[in-house]
């Protein structure tokens, strides 16, 4: 594994936070410059470039919700405004669902992953199979840049074929996997049922997941597996990469190629380190400038120093989206703030939030199966810790629990 080369990942802050600042000022002033749907929304709080002089005033520039971009994109020419170029003189346009359209630009590592598959301890000579999509989503050719970047070799395979792609890592000295954790144990279990052992017969020693959740049980069941290491990213089509596993595995780093903030979903506003909100992400492209994009996940930052050596900033995991929520006596509820505090207490084997308003009061209810007696008094102070409000406990018969259904349930009503 090589080491990183100097950079923004590991200078010492304050050395680091302004030249992100100084990055993220030169990049307003392109985004006021050049796209209309940037310029208008400052201009609707009020703001010039010239007016935001720290991160508070950058905080006053209304964000950009994920769900509003389909609108936003339909509503004139260079998809809205948030293009800073006709589409023509892009690298490349993409469509993800919804339909949204993904603009790649033209300038290098456009996507900005080449930090992440370096932590992943990607590095030149490297034969690497790329198994997510090449068609119309971004994820195969997105992924595949940095790749290129570090001086890997790509096997642009796609998803799915799972036969063939055994066959081809058994026959060529494929070390690197790209694509969802999930997909690689499939290939780990076709290799077995073919009577070869993963970790023995093929080559794959390191993977670079992302797409969906890694539970640790997933990690270390492929990890094990194939005799790899299984690092993850987080992103979104949009903007591309927003954070990443190093070796520590004490979170994801936040990205040194954009400002990254987490924010209350309801007003916009940063909120501090170890608090729950919403990821919302600025990166420094040019030709596709979204300015405070809401993403709708739910994550904390934590600033402790990381063993790694990097200075950034780490988001605590992806812990659920922003409208999965309530708001209870003015305290926003997430269902992965009440999994926290219930994660201390193995007896609860299935649970539900229900809100409700008797008499036009707001009231928070945790219905729970368990296995075993549940301390109700320490439940209800963890929860009250965690979530910053305290419930009513109610026992549910065993299997009542539809854990099919969402977390949480608002059954409040207004006359």
């Amino acid at each position: 594994m090589t080491q990183a080369p100097p950079s923004l990942e590991f200078i010492p802050d304050p050395e680091r936070r302004d030249a992100l600042w100084a990055r993220l000022a030169g990049h307003l002033e392109h985004a006021f410059a050049q796209s209309s749907e940037a310029r208008a929304r400052m201009e609707r709080a009020g703001l010039t470039p010239g007016d935001v002089r720290s991160p508070e005033d950058f905080a006053r520039i209304p964000p950009l919700r994920k769900k509003d971009l389909k609108a936003v994109q339909a509503s004139g020419p260079r998809l809205g405004g948030l293009s800073t170029v006709d589409l023509g003189r892009l690298r490349r346009l993409y469509q993800s669902p919804g339909p949204l359209y993904d603009p790649e630009g033209r300038e290098p590592d456009f996507w900005g992953w080449t930090e992440a598959f370096r932590a992943a301890g990607f590095e030149a000579g490297d034969l690497a199979v790329m198994t997510f999509s090449y068609h119309l989503t971004p994820a195969g050719h997105m992924l595949e840049e940095p790749l290129r970047e570090l001086g890997c070799a790509v096997v642009p395979a796609g998803p799915g074929n799972t036969e063939i792609l055994t066959e081809l890592l058994a026959s060529l000295p494929v070390t690197a996997f790209v694509g969802m954790a999930s997909f690689l144990r499939a290939l780990g279990e076709k290799a077995r049922a073919a009577g070869l052992d993963p970790a023995r017969d093929l080559s794959v020693r390191k993977a670079f997941v992302a797409a969906e959740r890694l539970p640790e049980s997933l990690r270390r069941e492929v990890q094990e597996m194939f005799g790899a290491r299984v690092r993850q990213g987080y992103g979104t089509a949009d903007v591309g990469a927003i954070a990443y596993e190093c070796d520590a595995l004490e979170g994801m780093h936040c990205s040194s190629r954009g400002w990254v903030e987490v924010c209350d979903p309801a007003t916009g506003e940063p909120l501090p380190p170890g608090e729950m909100g919403e990821v919302v992400f600025t990166p420094f492209v040019r030709a596709y400038p979204l300015v405070r994009l809401a993403t709708g996940d739910l994550s904390r930052l934590v600033e402790a120093p990381c063993p790694c050596g990097r200075t950034s900033p780490r988001l605590a995991g992806i812990l659920g989206r922003a409208d999965d929520t309530v708001k209870i006596k003015g305290q926003f509820v997430y269902p992965a703030q009440a999994a926290e505090a219930l994660a201390a207490f193995p007896g609860v084997v299935a649970w539900r939030l229900v809100a409700t308003n008797p008499g036009g009061r707001d009231c928070l209810t945790l219905v729970y199966e368990a296995s075993a007696d549940v301390d109700e008094a320490a439940l209800t102070e963890a929860f009250r810790l965690r979530c910053k409000l305290r419930p009513v406990l109610e026992r549910a018969q065993a299997g009542t629990i539809d854990t099919a259904l969402p977390r949480l349930e608002d059954r409040r009503t207004w006359d």
